[in-house]
């Protein structure tokens, strides 16, 4: 035989309840079955609720009551067709409301509502449920649970009398017809016969007692969802459904939060090793999860990730614990006494403190037990006065497979530490299938789904990008971004989500990720942003794995980086002005990224996409030193002295590279070697060397007064220069030369000046854009490392770009 157990969302809608006689019916052709039904989905919160307000005399309880008997009426009318049926239970439903309108009425006249009322008032939730349900099954016997669930009072708390119960259960069944049907939560005090439950969530228990007593072939638990999963759906995307739980695993993540089943269910079948299946009402042909005691090991670490919101931490110390015996007795007795339930407990191994958590709604009473339990020593100053630490969330990693496994907790620590998350308070059981954490509750989304990527128990690793700068390079970016979206999904199982777009005046963001396809309309149609709005966006979506990509030239937003990786936000950079801001703001941002456990990259500050600076650190980290560094690194000024011809004229070449895309929009910043200057204080920083861009020695092509004024100006002025390029080019031709500007530093010594170079020189085959890098070092001293490709130009930019994040997503 079989038992099932149908929830409230099982029995809470017409839908629902067809489904639930489908199913039943279908069972029961194979064997006989036993169910148990909870009350209509929110019926009991709303008895309570009505209770309150006729406590509080407050008639709109009459209101409440009329709405249940019309919901409950509705539901037969819609689904017993018979009309003689109909009538029939029509009367019952109307006696047990008759009843139950006397005892609301009672509590509105007397303004009392004792514990024993409370309780029979929420038991008519589930002994109307339940005749409707046996009277819509034909051939379904109603039985009462009240007669063989029995309980007795302990420590202010009903708890169930087992060896009582197990006995009644097998009186009561032991001939069992083809459908049993049992009102679930409901029980009686064996000495006072009064009606007592078994806690909310209760229904799952009465029919795990009911299967452990007449030894059934299974449990099942029909409910709203597929099973376990392994972390809560609404938060995270990615969790799935487990198909298999140990019971050790079940109760672990059912005490931390997972709300699937009763935790009390697993225990009296556990001992009967009979397995328990979880499935949803609404999909019946899902596989769901068992829970049974031998389960095939899936090789992941953990199973599964529950938590717990309102957690309240207390922290019992003093001077006088340290060696003395009983203390946590006395902690834990007095907490006991007042039915106040501790469900995580930490201690150092100094024994000077006892961290317990309780759940927030618990927290002020337990914190006046335990100060006047312990006032005697608080007095004195021996302890401290206890006080409650709220606001916090208890996450657990549940897992069998964490038994003698070598750097689970290491890798708990080290995930959330990397995201900006500080442990409070850590507890791990010797058993090693559960390890718990206390931490801030506005950062519980955050652990949450980086902890289930970090695990392995996502499909797909995850990257959350905000992307700021939609002009050449970060357009292109975006579409690369776009292209490359399945490929990696397929082949590396990682999703780059793009959660964050902005443009210079506006920007668009979404937790699940922007539609790539059409986000310059959804930009063009958003509030108008700043880099304080965008600073405060992001900061306030506390997204996990995020990455901030500048696409920009702007200073504002380069100043936002800092705060960024303060947050645990790993920053990439196309802008190079962070990178050559001044020695010590440079020297922080870099620190403050490796103290956080984040990353900075901006390898395309210098190269474009080039492997320059990732080079120069491989060098540096495997002890190598930087000697000198000679290099073309401006793909605009190259591409212009290339261009430069007998019938190309300067001011022409300086035209074309802006019409291209090679120099900046106002050309006038690569001209003035701003950008090459920028570029070799960075490489001369990455090579070891403190370097300030004032420490470079200038010898610039333009005359200084070319860079002052309009733009307009400067394009108005700049064929005067024509003819001195014309003749001096003319000179270097005849003597086999051509001009390149070259950066070059030499121990710490940097220089930019516009050299001519000859055929022998490495650089005077230089084409187009691209750039080169001579790097000398102690081991290649007499033959220099050279890199050479495309130095410029916005899709090659963006790939390096791509590569970055790429690197951050491999980490």
């Amino acid at each position: 035989m079989k038992v099932l157990k149908f929830g409230g969302t099982s029995v809470g809608s017409v839908k629902s309840i067809r489904s639930l006689k489908r199913i039943v019916e279908q069972t029961a052709k194979q064997q006989q079955v036993v169910v148990v039904v909870s009350a209509l989905g929110g019926i009991t919160d709303q008895l309570l609720a009505t209770a309150q307000q006729a406590l509080q005399g407050d008639d709109e309880w009459k209101q409440q009551f009329n709405e249940m008997v019309d919901r409950h009426h509705k539901l037969i009318d819609t689904i017993i067709t018979d009309n003689a049926r109909r009538e029939e239970l029509f009367n019952t439903v109307d006696a047990l409301f008759e009843q139950l309108r006397s005892i609301y009425f009672g509590v509105y006249l007397i303004h009392d509502l004792s514990r024993k009322t409370q309780d029979a008032i929420v038991s008519y939730g589930e002994r109307l449920s339940s005749k409707i349900v046996a009277t819509f099954i034909k051939g379904a016997k109603w039985y009462d649970a009240r007669e063989f669930i029995k309980t007795e009072r302990k420590h202010d708390k009903h708890t169930l009398d087992s060896q009582l119960t197990y006995k009644l259960v097998k009186h009561t069944f032991a001939t069992l017809p083809r459908i049993s049907l049992v009102p679930g939560f409901i029980s009686q005090d064996k000495n006072t016969n009064e009606i007592t439950n078994l806690g909310r969530g209760g229904s799952d228990y009465t029919a795990s007692i009911i299967a452990a007593a007449l030894n059934a072939e299974i449990l099942e638990i029909w409910t709203d969802v597929n099973g376990f999963m392994t972390a809560d759906p609404k938060v995270i995307k990615a969790a799935y459904t487990i198909n298999e739980l140990s019971y050790i695993e079940a109760m672990e993540l059912c005490n931390f939060g997972a709300k699937v089943v009763y935790p009390p269910t697993i225990y009296p079948v556990c001992v009967k090793n009979i397995p328990i299946k979880v499935k949803n009402t609404f999909d019946p042909d899902g596989e769901g999860t068992i829970i049974k005691a031998q389960i095939a090991n899936d090789g992941k670490p953990i199973k599964g990730i529950s938590s717990i919101k309102g957690t309240a931490l207390i922290n019992v110390s003093g001077l006088s614990m340290v060696g003395v015996i009983g203390v946590n007795r006395r902690i834990f007795t007095a907490l006991a006494d007042k039915g106040i339930s501790v469900f995580l407990v930490s201690q150092a191994s100094s024994e000077n403190s006892t961290s317990i958590g309780v759940q927030e709604k618990d927290a002020e009473e337990a914190v006046k037990v335990l100060n006047e339990e312990f006032a005697k020593e608080i007095q004195t100053g021996a302890m401290f006065s206890m006080k409650a630490q709220k606001g916090l969330a208890t996450i657990a990693i549940v897992g069998e497979n964490m038994r003698h496994l070598p750097g689970i907790a290491a890798k708990l620590f080290e995930t959330l530490g990397r995201s900006g998350i500080s442990v409070i308070a850590f507890a791990q059981g010797s058993s090693e299938t559960n390890i718990s954490v206390v931490i801030e509750a506005a950062y519980l989304r955050k652990a949450l789904n980086v902890l289930h990527d970090s695990f392995f128990l996502s499909e797909y690793k995850v990257l959350n990008l905000f992307i700021c700068g939609i002009g050449t390079v970060g357009g292109k970016l975006i579409e690369q971004i776009r292209t490359q979206y399945e490929e990696l999904k397929r082949h590396s199982q990682l999703k780059l989500n793009v959660v964050g777009i902005a443009s210079s005046k506006r920007a668009i963001y979404s937790r699940d990720g922007i539609d790539l396809n059409n986000y310059r309309e959804a930009l063009k149609e958003s509030d108008l942003s700043s880099p304080s709005a965008l600073r405060d966006h992001i900061l306030n979506m506390n997204i996990f794995n995020s990455v901030f990509v500048d696409c920009t030239a702007s200073e504002e937003i380069a100043a936002l980086y800092q705060t960024f990786l303060e947050h645990n936000i790993s920053v990439v950079a196309a802008n190079k002005i962070a990178a050559s801001s001044p020695y010590n703001e440079y020297l922080t941002l870099k620190q403050t990224a490796v103290m956080r456990g984040v990353k900075f990259r901006y390898e395309t500050n210098v190269g474009a996409g080039l492997p320059i600076i990732g080079t120069i650190n491989d060098l540096r980290n495997s002890g190598d030193k930087i000697l000198k560094i000679e290099a073309v690194l401006s793909g605009t000024l190259n591409f212009i002295f290339n261009e430069l011809s007998a019938d190309v004229p300067f001011s022409e070449t300086v035209r074309r590279a802006q019409a291209e895309g090679y120099s900046e929009p106002d050309p006038r910043i690569d001209l003035s070697g701003k950008d090459v200057i920028r570029k070799l204080v960075i490489l001369t920083r990455e090579a070891g060397y403190k370097a300030e861009q004032k420490d470079v020695e200038k010898h610039l092509f333009v005359p200084a007064d070319y860079f002052e004024g309009s733009l307009d100006d400067f394009w108005k002025r700049l064929p005067l220069l024509d003819a001195d390029f014309d003749a001096r080019r003319k000179r270097l031709e005849e003597q086999g030369q051509r001009w390149r500007f070259v950066a070059s530093m030499e121990h710490g010594h940097m220089q930019v000046a516009l050299q001519a170079v000859d055929r022998q020189h490495p650089f005077y085959n230089l084409e187009g854009s691209n750039n080169i890098v001579l790097l000398t070092t102690e081991r290649y001293k007499d033959y220099p490392m050279q890199i050479q490709g495309y130095g410029a130009g916005a899709d090659v930019t963006a790939a390096g770009v791509f590569a970055n994040i790429m690197s951050i997503a491999n980490i």
